[in-house]
């Protein structure tokens, strides 16, 4: 059936089709026989890219989605008495379905954020009861990088942060699903943002980026990344044809291509916010630095603009609207979106709106 809406939407990179680079490395993979479960060639490539991009304590291992790769990062963190501390939009909490706290059976603590990003202040609230046997034990620290809400976490924001949460004998776990777009934001390397800062584990993202599934959990503690091999295969995430994940992240790394999908992701959402202002008055609610525009948008014109580019409400009080950019989003899907909010205003303040 063909409808007025666009083919690219705004609602997930999610969204997104594979990037033809990547889709030709799984083509390229797929002839003959080899060996599974991580022990094939190409697995073993991915491996020694991982050390060269993320750092000589990185091992890599790959998963079939984001809620597997936070799960099984957090199980080899945390025990079920274990509390996990993360603020109160992130994915942990509001997005897996309880899956930390029916896998590991730990508890999730929420702290309050400003702009998505969580401070020291309200962490130190949640120390207390330490060594309380009556009282779930403060175990790891997770953080969104970029967060929910598309900002980044400046450098010197995560040193102090993570210094903290070290003080406080606490493991850090960084929710990395768009984690190249604040390499490319911060323009620094993708070791700068993990290992340099002594974080224990990177659940970090593939789908969302441009290839077909597949997600990483990278590990910087050679202990950690033992109990991991089991872990993942009790938790159901091992994956059996390795070798058409690892030739996905294979050309992902290479030849910088990761940065080129997060560049020209921000772009496209810089430019989606930039012509929302200008042509429609329309600001963004938080800075755009990744690939997310959050804007608040009238109610009435929700329905009509999904026809035009498929997004999603994020808060149904509001109608704050999240519109999400991918590696294929295009200048025309940015403009065409924009003259319809413009011509929404028109019909509105003509008297033909709703």
């Amino acid at each position: 059936m063909k409808t007025n809406q666009s083919s690219r939407s705004f609602g997930s990179d999610n969204h997104a089709s594979i990037h033809p680079q990547i889709l030709q490395a799984i083509v390229d993979a797929n002839h003959d026989h080899a060996p599974s479960y991580g022990t094939d060639p190409l697995s073993q490539d991915l491996q020694t890219e991982i050390v060269k991009i993320f750092g000589p304590r990185a091992e890599g291992f790959l998963v079939f989605n984001g809620t597997g790769a936070n799960v099984t990062a957090l199980k080899c963190l945390v025990k079920s008495y274990h509390s996990v501390i993360a603020t109160e939009i992130s994915h942990l909490q509001m997005d897996e379905c309880g899956a930390p706290e029916a896998i590991i059976g730990c508890k999730i603590l929420t702290v309050p954020h400003v702009n998505g990003k969580l401070n020291i202040s309200d962490l130190e609230r949640l120390v207390v009861r330490r060594g309380d046997q009556h009282s779930s034990q403060i175990g790891a620290l997770s953080l969104t990088q970029p967060t929910e809400l598309g900002t980044c976490y400046e450098i010197s924001e995560l040193k102090n942060i993570i210094a903290w949460a070290r003080a406080q004998g606490l493991k850090i776990h960084i929710d990395g699903a768009r984690f190249t777009g604040a390499a490319h934001f911060l323009k620094t390397s993708l070791a700068d943002l993990s290992d340099d800062l002594g974080i224990d584990i990177l659940s970090f993202g593939g789908t969302k980026n441009g290839l077909l599934f597949g997600e990483l959990v990278i590990i910087f503690n050679e202990q950690l990344a033992r109990d991991f091999r089991y872990i993942r295969k009790q938790c159901l995430q091992l994956p059996s044809k390795t070798r058409f994940m690892a030739a996905q992240f294979l050309t992902y790394f290479k030849n910088d291509l990761w940065r080129e999908i997060a560049a020209h992701s921000h772009e496209m959402a810089q430019l989606l916010a930039q012509e929302l202002k200008s042509q429609a008055g329309v600001e963004a609610d938080f800075p755009v630095q990744s690939n997310a525009v959050f804007v608040t948008l009238p109610r009435t014109w929700i329905k009509t603009l999904k026809t035009q580019n498929f997004f999603y409400v994020w808060d149904e009080h509001t109608f704050q609207c999240r519109l999400m950019t991918s590696w294929d989003t295009r200048t025309d899907d940015v403009h065409g979106f924009v003259a319809k909010v413009v011509e929404l205003q028109q019909q509105n303040t003509n008297g033909d709106g709703q």
